[in-house]
């Protein structure tokens, strides 16, 4: 669609039923551009032509280089509530609308005063309604701040877009409360030139994460193109994600799917459950892979990504991961940690479309778990 050397940049198309068909983008001015209700408010003037048939990709938005993604300006989106979204939630009406933003990037920017609503500050649960003007500014991005760290990778898979990393236990994906050092992004900062920052100064190419104890694939963006079109992905849940977990016991059934919505827990609010009353739609298929009377060994693919999702319903089935100081506490002490492997994953690659398919070896821990446990 556009020559790899304009990747780094980018603008956001006008809607397919714009009535100009094809435009260029060299000339826009600030506020100016054809009058859609999809622009950006500051667009950087560029010294280039791109010439965009927008009949050519099936009635699709499309994304075109324009606007640098490292930008020190922020970037600001204008939309009309049409009337077949009246009375949505405002969060999940600007996710369906902006889909390069995940839902809680998008509830940040609300809960931040960036998104406004006929010129209010907004809350995430507000309803929109017909006709209303929303306004999402994106900030410019903050400075990273976190010092790299010689911290030794296993690489699966490198390329000026993307780096895909076998994560081993025990490392946190991106620093927190706690911690502040020795992290996987520390990790990435030694050893890329450039990493996406899209996800702030502490999050940065950090596209999706996993538990600090859990091992296995994990996909990091290197610039911001790569990221917002993998984070599209990962939210229309076309990422193919697969683990092997180490479970207590054996499984009544040997396949099945765990359909149970997930929210926080009532009580205790460090854990998930599946009683929450304002649970996430969450959907787990799983397939026992060895068992034996003391174990089994399930395959778990991810068809949504909620926090502790495998953790949660295997421990909703009555057989807990094992080495989970959570959700199976008794137990965790006989193991190094919990026996959750991020196996595989699989993806289209966001510059070539190229479907990409990663496997993570089991580590040393885990094998040995196994044979304790006589899997």
């Amino acid at each position: 669609m556009i020559e790899r050397s304009l990747q780094e940049i980018f603008l956001t198309a006008v809607a397919t039923d714009h009535p100009y068909q094809r435009f260029k983008t060299a000339g826009i001015e600030r506020g100016t551009a054809y009058p859609t209700r999809w622009r950006h408010e500051q667009l950087l003037l560029i010294h280039m032509e791109i010439d965009c048939n927008i009949d050519d990709f099936g009635g699709k938005r499309i994304a075109v280089a324009a606007l640098k993604a490292t930008s020190e300006l922020p970037t600001t989106f204008k939309l009309v509530v049409p009337k077949e979204h009246a009375w949505m939630r405002l969060d999940l009406f600007l996710v369906k609308s902006l889909p390069e933003f995940s839902r809680s990037r998008i509830q940040q920017l609300i809960r931040a005063g960036f998104v406004r609503v006929g010129g209010a500050t907004a809350r995430p649960h507000q309803p929109v309604r017909f006709a209303d003007e929303i306004e999402v500014t994106e900030p410019p991005p903050e400075k990273i701040q976190t010092e790299p760290e010689a911290i030794p990778l296993t690489i699966l898979y490198e390329d000026d877009d993307l780096i895909v990393i076998n994560k081993a236990a025990g490392i946190t994906v991106h620093p927190g409360a706690g911690h502040r050092e020795h992290t996987l992004v520390s990790a990435l900062l030694h050893h890329c030139s450039t990493l996406s920052v899209i996800g702030g100064k502490e999050r940065p190419g950090i596209v999706h994460r996993i538990d600090k104890e859990t091992s296995g694939c994990l996909v990091a963006a290197k610039n911001d193109v790569a990221h917002r079109e993998l984070s599209k992905q990962f939210t229309a849940r076309t990422v193919e994600k697969i683990y092997l977990a180490l479970v207590a016991g054996k499984l009544r059934k040997a396949t099945g799917i765990i359909e149970n919505k997930i929210g926080r827990h009532p009580v205790h609010r460090q854990r998930m459950s599946v009683s929450s009353r304002r649970g996430r739609t969450a959907k787990t298929e799983y397939r026992v892979l060895r068992s034996s009377e003391q174990a089994s060994l399930v395959e778990c693919t991810l068809h949504s990504g909620r926090t502790h999702q495998i953790r949660v319903h295997l421990h909703h089935l009555g057989n807990a991961v094992l080495g989970d100081k959570i959700y199976a506490p008794r137990p965790a002490k006989d193991f190094p940690r919990q026996m959750l492997h991020a196996w595989k994953l699989g993806f289209r690659h966001p510059h070539t479309g190229e479907w990409k398919s990663f496997e993570a070896p089991l580590p040393d821990d885990f094998r040995q778990a196994m044979a304790t446990a006589r899997v």
